[in-house]
């Protein structure tokens, strides 16, 4: 088992990483302290992985939530279902409230824990590769909105994430590659030894080979704790973890969310990102076109979907929390490994990037998402 700390004085947390960690219910009993537990889980984790859970708890009072499967869920209704759960069962501000599943159970779930009796413990069990590299860890929590995507949420940070990788191997393949563009999101934005890392290895990972596995999961979750132990709540550098996000919520948005998985709406950001620092002198072409040849390798969509017209990821894209004063700010690459906070790059060449199918010349353009 690995153990990677996040930084946080008094809320710092472990994130425990390894093979079989639901089966070892001395860590699970450790980490989930309250007599009170409320395990929030969906359709399709909890018949997998919920059992486990509730025979390492033994005789707590342990309540269930179980969410409909989906980022179309991911909406103040099912806050509800949470909230109405912990009131009807009587829960007190000395409870837990446990994540078992994905992105979006976490997102949902951790809002819950810091929105009930303004606030009660909370720990991440993320089962999907995204949210075991990305949106387990860090403390961000919300729900979307039509008007906007992770527009209504709160910090709170888990007090400990335990990813069990052994979960990964019921994950769907259509999932698993989504959550490879967070891994590569972590190389291009800090981590140059990291993206070269993943140009040599990315087949062992997408074959789900431990070694690899472990490796991709250890080092984003480093970087990860490393960003969040700076800028907890996003005053600076924790922004430039929302490399390819801008335009891949707005990718969202327009589609509907559920149409393109996140990770596949954050592959095409991070591409479109790429091409957009090109434009502006800031990255070679040569650069771009390893980024683009990594994200196409993994099976990734690398541009605008044709559904989507640049005026409505435009206006997407003026609902987001980096905004300043009405201007759009993007994160953008100064090389492979360095990434910042811009907002003066060209209206006429992002509105270019916008461009449905918009791609590199000569490179292999993947403009829809992988068949599930």
């Amino acid at each position: 088992m690995i153990r990677v700390e996040v930084e946080l004085g008094v809320r710092s947390y472990p994130i425990f990483i390894g093979q079989g960690l639901l089966g070892d219910h001395g860590l699970l009993g450790r980490a989930i302290k309250t007599r009170q537990v409320m395990l929030v889980t969906n359709e399709r984790v909890g018949p997998l992985y919920a059992a486990p859970i509730e025979t390492a708890l033994g005789d707590r009072n342990l309540c269930k939530v179980i969410l409909p499967d989906g980022e179309a869920y991911k909406t103040l209704e099912s806050l509800s279902l949470i909230m109405t759960a912990l009131l009807e069962n009587r829960f007190e501000r000395g409870c837990t409230v446990v994540a078992l599943g994905g992105g979006v159970v976490g997102d949902v779930a951790g809002f819950a824990a810091a929105c009930y009796q303004r606030g009660v413990s909370f720990v991440q069990i993320p089962t999907t590769l995204l949210a075991q590299v990305d949106s387990a860890v860090g403390g961000k929590t919300a729900v979307n909105h039509p008007l906007g995507k992770n527009m209504i949420g709160a910090f709170h940070q888990p007090v400990a994430v335990v990813a069990d990788l052994a979960t990964l191997a019921t994950l769907e393949e259509r999932e698993f590659r989504a959550g490879v563009a967070e891994v590569i999101k972590y190389g291009l934005m800090r981590d140059r030894e990291f993206f070269d890392w993943l140009e040599t290895n990315l087949d062992s990972l997408l074959a789900r080979e431990v070694g690899a596995l472990t490796h991709a999961v250890r080092r984003s979750c480093e970087n990860k704790a490393s960003v969040v132990g700076a800028d907890e709540q996003e005053s600076g550098e924790r922004a430039l973890l929302n490399l390819g996000h801008t335009f891949g919520h707005a990718i969202e948005n327009v589609l509907g969310y559920g149409e393109w998985l996140h990770g596949e709406a954050v592959a095409a950001g991070l591409c479109m990102a790429a091409e957009l620092s090109t434009m502006m002198g800031h990255i070679a072409p040569t650069s771009r076109d390893r980024i683009v040849r990594l994200v196409t390798r993994a099976g990734l969509p690398t541009a605008a979907p044709e559904a989507a017209s640049p005026n409505a990821l435009l206006d997407a894209m003026s609902v987001d929390k980096k905004n300043r004063g009405g201007r759009i700010r993007l994160v953008l690459l100064d090389a492979i490994g360095h990434a910042s906070l811009r907002e003066d790059y060209p209206v006429t060449a992002l509105h270019k990037v916008l461009q449905p199918g918009a791609t590199p010349p000569g490179i292999a353009n993947t403009p829809a998402p992988p068949l599930a």
